[in-house]
């Protein structure tokens, strides 16, 4: 893996002009090949959502479906490098079963990426990161016995003085990269994409925490080697997140643990880093019985990179 790094800012836009495409439902768009032509049909998921499907019409069985460039977005704090490869990140926390079923494609050319590594990291039921717990801004539960209460009663005189630490986890903007604060590695993990893009993981659906709302962060790594001790080398061509829709979000906070949480919430349209252009943006396609969400969860979401690109996700 190419190690932690660093880049422009929090919100790479890219330029799509080179690209020929035609936008369709702002989700997808389609490549029409010689000869054959591909038109895009709504449909309703599990969860209410209007999806675009592809439907092909006579002779267009050689032609693909292309996806816009998938936004790039921080990579935030708690990030580590490729230290588990793995597809079941669960180890043993608690929480509602979640299938990821992800596909990675070159959004120019609509060939899926093979070999390709893939990272997801996220926050347990409660908001905490492993690696991170004493850093985490979630909580929930019974406070600690002996905790304070009560308003404080001297009020701070003077100005403060001195450089504001470095890196300080705010929960709204992601921040500078952190060093790991503990060992713990739960729902992590790195994978690779088969020969039509695909990887899978199974975690649980992620909590929140103080400024953000729901989302599993994501890398995909291109142009490394796969050895016996994981991937080397290569560079990242993307660093995203994937989001919830707040249906979902409010079905799970219904669920124990995540209805012990004490943390305000932010909601999907409140948050500074979703930025409200669907599946593009990283809003997942989810799948689950709307009357008992606790059986699990599939999430799925095609992502279109640029595997010539270099995008770390750097930056506060």
């Amino acid at each position: 893996m190419t190690g932690n790094q660093t880049a422009e800012g929090p919100k790479h836009k890219r330029d799509l002009t080179r690209r020929k495409v035609v936008v369709a439902g702002g989700a997808a768009v389609v490549a029409v090949g010689a000869g054959s032509a591909l038109a895009m049909t709504a449909s309703a998921d599990e969860t209410g959502s209007t999806t675009a499907r592809p439907t092909s019409s006579s002779g267009s069985s050689g032609a693909e479906v292309c996806y816009r460039l998938t936004s790039e977005t921080t990579e935030g704090p708690y990030y580590i490098d490729a230290d588990k490869i793995r597809r079941d990140i669960t180890e043993d926390k608690e929480g509602i079963p979640l299938t990821l079923d992800l596909k990675v494609v070159d959004s120019e050319t609509c060939k899926p990426i093979a070999d390709a590594a893939v990272d997801i990291w996220h926050c347990d039921a409660l908001g905490i990161y492993s690696g991170y717990e004493d850093a985490s801004t979630g909580g929930g539960g019974t406070p600690p016995t002996g905790a304070p209460t009560g308003a404080p009663t001297d009020t701070p005189s003077g100005t403060p003085t001195g450089e504001p630490p470095s890196g300080a986890p705010t929960g709204g903007t992601g921040g500078v990269h952190e060093e790991p604060t503990d060992d713990e590695r739960y729902l992590r993990g790195t994978w690779r994409t088969d020969r039509q893009g695909r990887v899978t993981f199974r975690t649980i659906f992620p909590g929140w925490y103080r400024g953000r709302c729901v989302h599993i962060h994501t890398k995909v790594h291109v142009d490394g080697e796969w050895t016996d001790a994981g991937y080397e080398g290569g560079h990242s061509c993307h660093t995203g997140q994937f989001f919830f829709d707040e249906e979902s979000v409010l079905a799970s906070a219904e669920v124990e643990p995540y209805s012990t949480s004490t943390t305000e919430r932010t909601t999907l349209t409140e948050d500074t880093i979703y930025d409200q252009s669907g599946a593009a943006g990283g809003l997942l396609k989810l799948k689950y019985n709307r009357k008992n969400i606790a059986k699990g969860v599939v999430g799925s979401l095609t992502m279109g990179v640029d595997p010539e690109a270099t995008n770390t996700g750097g930056g506060t």
